[in-house]
């Protein structure tokens, strides 16, 4: 069939490769990041996976069988309600004329023909249409994309707890004090991730390792991320337009009390 001159196929046919074995059965329930789950893939396939151990990462691509096919925009509405809507094609939404799936899972194991993952944010009975390597060449690692703020601090934590856990490679103190430092600056400062705000991290390696994951800062191009070696402070200093905020550890707290006391009790902020 032809429209305007272009060809357009009349229809595509799509074969399962496996599917997914999950604890999850309604995509309203599933948390924001996905869950530790299964994909069973089929005998007649499972050749194709020789050598995929070999990978830390995945990317699944699924056919959403329940989702509504016939929208065209809506919000993000489970990370925040009173965002804007954008067209399907503009997200990572459920809904869309063709509910093809793709998820950034982490692979922990592979037996008997099945895929152990973690972070798959496809329910329980969702068929897999094709599995392909994550390549070092697929990162951006400071991309363009529009300010979608959770509509809360621990969904806002949550997702940088991903970034800074993908990024390190390891969780440690550290890392949930780069969290709680960048949450805070976010509230202050807007989206840490702008092209527009700076940040100086005094303290550890892996402080300024999280940091840096978590803001996609780069040293150049723009020079948004500064980084020196304290072995006895531990400090985030952040910078917009005329604005600077200093988020500094108080004296030493442990990793259970970093995520429960308050962020005055845990830090010196300063906003010049």
């Amino acid at each position: 069939m032809r429209e305007g001159g272009i060809q357009k196929l009349s229809e595509i046919v799509l074969k399962p490769v496996g599917i997914v074995l999950s604890d999850y059965q309604d995509a309203q329930n599933m948390p924001i990041g996905g869950t530790p789950a299964v994909i069973q893939v089929y005998p007649e396939y499972q050749e194709a996976l020789q050598g995929i151990e070999e990978n830390s990462h995945v990317w699944i691509l699924a056919w959403f069988h329940k989702a509504p096919r016939d929208l065209l925009k809506t919000s993000p509405k489970k990370v925040n309600p009173n965002l804007p809507e954008y067209g399907v094609f503009a997200l990572r939404a459920y809904g869309r004329p063709n509910p093809v799936a793709m998820c950034l899972a982490q692979l922990d194991k592979v037996e008997n023909g099945r895929l152990y993952l973690q972070g798959l944010d496809a329910i329980g009975g969702t068929p897999v249409i094709d599995i392909k390597p994550y390549y070092e060449n697929d990162i951006v690692f400071s991309p363009d994309t529009p300010y979608i703020m959770g509509k809360n601090r621990e969904i806002r934590q949550d997702l940088m707890f991903r970034h800074a856990r993908v990024h390190h490679r390891e969780e440690c103190r550290d890392l949930h004090l780069a969290v709680r430092m960048a949450a805070i600056a976010e509230e202050y400062l807007g989206k840490v991730m702008s092209p527009e705000l700076r940040v100086t991290v005094l303290g550890s390696l892996c402080l300024g390792d999280c940091i840096q994951g978590i803001t996609r800062a780069r040293l150049s191009n723009p020079p948004r991320f500064s980084f020196n070696l304290e072995p006895n402070i531990y400090q985030t200093i952040w910078v917009r337009e005329e604005k600077t905020l200093n988020i500094t550890l108080k004296p030493a707290y442990a990793e259970k009390e970093i995520n429960t006391l308050s962020d005055q009790e845990v830090f010196h902020i300063e906003l010049l």
